[in-house]
């Protein structure tokens, strides 16, 4: 879902996503007023952040360091590794995972369906 340009995450929240986006916009770990100052078009406050950085730290999307008084913050992976292990977790959290798979590749698309397609390949190929 497209909410004010950001583009919200299962499993993640309007302003989680938010915060996710700047993140993976700088190569470098950012503090939470730095990451406040980079949230364009929002008045929040420091303490809103901060409480959003640990409550992602503690969802495992976000590293932190600690460095002098002040946490630095990384995102823990890709936008795509973090949506792929979202969706690993969800199929191990199914009672039934192989029925999930079964409705999952029924509404995939051509092209996942291709992408698939290739994976499984490289993958008898190497046995």
């Amino acid at each position: 879902m497209d909410v004010g340009g950001v583009v919200s995450l299962n499993g993640l929240g309007e302003l989680e996503a938010a915060v996710m986006d700047v993140l993976w916009q700088t190569d470098e770990p950012l503090r939470v007023r730095e990451v406040l100052n980079r949230l364009t078009g929002r008045t929040l406050a420091y303490t809103t952040v901060m409480t959003v950085l640990d409550n992602l730290h503690r969802k495992q999307w976000v590293l932190r360091n600690k460095s002098g008084k002040a946490y630095h913050y990384r995102p823990a992976g890709s936008r795509e590794e973090l949506v792929a292990r979202t969706l690993r977790r969800m199929l191990e959290t199914s009672l039934q995972p192989d029925v999930v798979l079964l409705h999952f590749a029924r509404s995939a698309s051509d092209r996942e369906l291709t992408v698939l397609r290739q994976v499984l390949d490289e993958r008898s190929d190497r046995r």
